[in-house]
């Protein structure tokens, strides 16, 4: 059985960062989202994973490489326009040839893994097995209606929803997968719709399975999702101390402190992970903090987000909540400045200043 891993797409809903950064590199827990799902492919015993770019394909091969680190073989597959996920599919028919596969989006974390389900899938060998979850916003997903267990139909972020049952981006398909893709038209957004394939092999009588996933999934394409994620992962890690902590300084709770941090007059209060040669002086990092390495952090309080690599935030004077910072970013309190004003003003104008 093959994997293939979905890493295009513009993720637009991330911009500014996305101007820079490929949204599956973003880091969740101070690990990028798309080795997330490199692992959870690797623990099902799948070894040939092929992945999907697009415009940012230099930056995932830079950060994947071979899969020589996960002891598996990863392919790339280029994709020369976001045109949809059953396009995906229908450019990788050379790379998956006839075997079944998992189809794995590159900005999704499943946390219970999908060891058990790609058992499922080998055991009874259905055409397709879906994987859904409860939502309490339907529209903005991929949803199935079913009836008796079955799958009836399935429809790409409808209006008016019939059930809140969405697709969690982890697919199953057999070889049939390749015939409904090649006979399904694009849709209003001009995509193939993996929807709209996964309803070719309803229609035709193929077997499609429904499996209800009950522990947490996140679809990382915001920012509270990416920080949601960030803390659900961050709340089963274990501490470990690697760093410099002076005595004036307090770790509560479990803290990855790694090789190279100097902590200086600080509370760090976890789950938190300070990365490696980061300098956290006279500050208070807060529950739910990822900060990559070589981050300095003075005079600061930061909790509840993640910072990203070389970054330095100084002397803010107000905690920092819920954000998302990107790489070598510099954030610092200016000095007071005088009142001033300056006007460009268009005739027969009335301005009243208190």
């Amino acid at each position: 059985m093959k994997g293939l891993i979905l890493s295009g797409g513009k993720g637009t809903r991330l911009r500014p960062l996305t101007f820079t950064q490929a949204k599956q590199l973003v880091p969740v827990a101070n690990k990028p989202v798309l080795f997330y799902g490199i692992e959870a492919l690797r623990d099902a015993a799948i070894e040939e994973i092929g992945i999907v770019v697009g415009d940012t394909k230099e930056e995932i091969k830079a950060a994947v490489g071979t899969g020589r680190r996960w002891g598996v073989k990863i392919s790339y597959i280029e994709q020369e326009a976001p045109l949809g996920l059953a396009h995906a599919v229908r450019i990788s028919e050379h790379f998956l040839k006839d075997e079944p596969f998992v189809m794995y989006l590159g900005d999704n974390i499943l946390k219970s893994g999908i060891k058990s389900l790609v058992e499922e899938f080998k055991e009874k060998k259905p055409n397709s097995l879906i994987l859904l979850t409860e939502v309490p916003n339907a529209q903005m997903f991929g949803v199935a209606e079913l009836k008796d267990g079955k799958v009836v139909r399935l429809v790409e972020k409808p209006k008016q929803p019939k059930s809140n049952l969405a697709l969690v981006g982890v697919y199953m398909f057999d070889y049939h997968i390749f015939e409904a893709v090649k006979a399904i038209k694009p849709s209003w957004r001009n995509e193939l719709e993996i929807t709209d394939a996964i309803q070719y092999l309803v229609d035709k009588g193929y077997e499609v399975h429904p499996h209800i996933v009950t522990g947490w999934w996140k679809d990382t394409g915001k920012i509270e999702d990416i920080l949601e994620a960030n803390r659900l992962i961050l709340e089963s890690i274990e501490g470990k101390m690697e760093g410099k902590v002076d005595e004036d300084s307090k770790i509560n709770g479990q803290v990855v402190v790694e090789k190279g941090v100097v902590i200086k007059n600080s509370i760090i209060r976890g789950p938190a992970i300070i990365g490696k040669k980061c300098k956290i002086i006279d500050s208070y990092i807060g529950p739910f903090t990822s900060i990559q390495r070589e981050c300095k952090i003075i005079k600061t309080e930061l909790e509840h987000s993640i910072i990203l690599e070389r970054s330095e935030i100084l002397e803010v004077g107000s905690r920092i909540d819920d954000s998302l910072v990107g790489r070598e970013v510099k954030i610092f309190k200016c000095p007071p400045r005088p009142s001033v004003y300056r006007f460009m003003v268009g005739d027969k104008s009335e301005i009243g200043i208190k």
